[in-house]
């Protein structure tokens, strides 16, 4: 649009318009450019940038929490049906559909994988001090529904466990592919799902929480994990469950967020977590 039909458009003057213009274009986010239309030139604006996400992250007491990163298909065990596959950046790894390339060596680069139902299940990395105790798990993921090709309408039931016991589920609404996701590379077909939602995953002892939104009254304490536990996290869409809709995880190079499964571990002494859970 030219500048005039902007201030038209937005009902304030050009002179008004002309410092927003100048600031947006110094962001990257719109250029301009003169072009003749009948008696003169004329400023054209142009977007660039039609998507901004902004994350607005709260500070965290960094010293009594182990932080970790887990990419997409580094899972240490799975039973998933089709339809299904893994992908790095560059490329499917072997053939969609083939549950058998959930065991390919490349699978450790993939940054994207589905399936319609089943479980993957990842071993999280517990190196916490010693004579401590866990007394949260923060679980950050992007995360969505896995429809043949997409539909942004395509719920999905997926469960999430830690150690064999059920934390709850959260409803996926959709396998989104309604435009391309900002990070998902150019070679990915444009008829398949785009991007997920980020979503975290919280344990402590007041219950399970997806984005603060409590799923169920399982705490940490049930868990009773310490600095000598493992701790293996699971994540299912079950067959019996009322919306059986699949499941695609997004690593740092598909969807619209740059990151691998993200993982914090809060922890204290075993004696002040005693004396925590008898208070």
């Amino acid at each position: 649009m030219s500048m005039n039909q902007l201030a038209s458009e937005l009902n304030i003057s050009n002179g008004a318009l002309t410092g927003h213009i100048k600031k947006l274009e110094e962001c990257g986010l719109i250029s301009t450019s003169n072009e003749s239309a009948g008696h003169g030139n004329q400023k054209m604006c142009s977007i660039i940038q039609d998507r901004i996400i902004v994350d607005i992250e709260k500070p965290i007491d960094y010293t009594n929490v182990f932080n970790t990163q887990i990419r997409v298909g580094q899972f240490s065990s799975y039973d998933v049906c089709p339809t299904c596959g893994v992908a790095t950046s560059e490329s499917v790894i072997g053939e969609m559909d083939d549950v058998r390339y959930f065991d390919h060596p490349d699978r450790f680069n993939a940054d994207l994988m589905w399936f319609t139902k089943g479980y993957v299940e990842y071993a999280i990395p517990n190196l916490i001090p010693v004579q401590q105790k866990i007394s949260q798990i923060s679980i950050s993921m992007e995360i969505g529904s896995e429809a043949p090709g997409s539909a942004n309408n395509w719920p999905s039931d997926i469960s999430f466990y830690i150690n064999d016991t059920r934390l709850g589920y959260w409803t996926s609404p959709g396998d989104f592919g309604d435009v391309r996701g900002i990070f998902t590379p150019e070679w990915w077909p444009s008829n398949c799902n785009q991007y997920g939602l980020l979503k975290l995953l919280t344990i402590n002892k007041k219950g399970t929480y997806i984005d603060g939104m409590k799923i169920s009254d399982v705490t940490i304490n049930m868990l009773h994990l310490d600095y000598t536990s493992s701790i293996r996290f699971r994540l299912a869409v079950e067959e019996d469950s009322t919306h059986v809709g699949g499941l695609t995880l997004y690593g740092k190079t598909f969807g619209n967020y740059a990151q691998d499964i993200q993982v914090g571990i809060n922890y204290m002494p075993i004696e002040s977590a005693q004396a925590d859970t008898k208070s």
